[in-house]
């Protein structure tokens, strides 16, 4: 099985959540998976970066949908 980059896992994910939430302007998700990416930008382990990413942009998009808002 051939290993796809994490920059092309991480498209692909963008475009499932851009796909997924159609209510969410394309450069939002963009940005939200941007500023996840860098909270892992020192994880050694890389393998599971892409499903942490997109299940914490996941959630950030759903509380925006649903009017809660994160403390930063």
């Amino acid at each position: 099985m051939r290993k796809l980059s994490e920059d092309v896992v991480m498209h692909e994910v963008e475009a499932r959540l851009i796909q997924q939430y159609p209510t969410v302007p394309a450069p939002d998700v963009v940005a939200a998976v941007a500023e996840a990416r860098k909270s892992f930008a020192n994880s050694t382990v890389r393998d599971f970066v892409p499903v942490l990413i997109e299940r914490r942009v996941r959630r950030l998009l759903n509380e925006r949908s649903h009017g809660v808002l994160l403390a930063s």
